[in-house]
């Protein structure tokens, strides 16, 4: 997996969370619908991975 393909994966499923997020009526600051919750996984960890190789590469 390429650092850019990391990178649209990740801004993806950040547009996915953020969409699912401004339509979905149970889905709070603080409390999740079971789809929202797997988006902001699916998002958290991807932005994650991409931070880290960021780390990685800077050193």
């Amino acid at each position: 997996m390429t650092k850019d393909s990391l990178f649209e994966r990740y801004q993806a499923a950040h547009t996915a969370h953020r969409t699912h997020r401004d339509t979905c009526t149970s889905c709070t600051d603080t409390s999740r619908c079971p789809v929202g919750q797997r988006l902001y996984e699916s998002f958290a960890a991807l932005q994650d991975a991409y931070l880290n190789r960021l780390r990685q590469e800077r050193r």
